[in-house]
């Protein structure tokens, strides 16, 4: 059967159909890193949804990491191993995500200290975490830190400058209040969600803005005036 006219001209010349980034022979594969910072909880509740949706992760945790989630939850750090499909240690040099050429899709640090961002942004790859993240930069592929550090001194806010030229994104773990969150894991959720946004992840986490009416009287009355 002959292709359509529409079909050969999105092959191209080359006879193959074109596919953009997303669309390109990566798996579903996305790096979790937890540093030793507060805020476990985000790269925890991300294991968690990412399972759920079948995705494959492979998580690169650190021993400052481990104790916090005894810290700051009710579960140990064998238990938020057991929720990632691949675990690796921060040594682990040999890792396949330590390498250009293993592909995956994304990579998120959640919590990211301010050793690990630091670490990130000049280029000191002496962790598997920072290895990695370094593969995300050097490879155009999308690199998502979540920094847990309150207030920032400039230190800090040149080394955020640093990632998001080198191609990173910063997030930080700043909720929307719109929604209305009713409890802690809905304000967890909210965050978790932008950076699934961020790696192009279909959910329904939180409630996202709507460009109905806002409930602003003001706004309101313009938006009537529109219709």
């Amino acid at each position: 059967m002959r292709a359509s006219l529409e079909e050969n001209e999105e092959r191209g010349q080359s006879g193959r159909k074109k596919k953009t980034p997303l669309e390109a022979e990566v798996p579903f594969e996305v790096v979790i890193g937890i540093s030793g910072a507060s805020g476990v909880i985000y790269g925890m509740r991300l294991l968690e949804v990412l399972s759920e949706m079948g995705w494959t992760t492979h998580l690169v945790m650190t021993d400052s990491a481990r104790k916090i989630i005894e810290i700051e939850t009710d579960k140990t750090a064998s238990e938020v191993e057991a929720m990632a499909s691949y675990v690796h240690s921060t040594k682990d040099f040999t890792a396949p995500v330590a390498s250009g050429s293993y592909l995956f899709r994304a990579m998120v640090v959640a919590p990211c200290s301010m050793k690990t961002l630091a670490g990130i942004a000049n280029g000191f790859t002496d962790t598997l975490i920072t290895r990695a993240a370094d593969v995300c930069l050097k490879e155009r592929r999308r690199l998502i830190l979540v920094p847990r550090e309150s207030p920032l001194c400039l230190i800090h806010l040149n080394n955020m400058v640093k990632v998001t030229e080198a191609g990173g994104v910063i997030l930080p773990p700043c909720p929307g209040f719109y929604s209305r969150p009713q409890n802690l894991d809905e304000i967890v959720d909210s965050v978790v969600g932008r950076a699934l946004d961020l790696m192009g992840a279909n959910h329904d986490l939180y409630r996202r803005w709507s460009p109905s009416l806002s409930g602003n009287v003001y706004n309101d009355e313009k938006q009537i005036e529109k219709r």
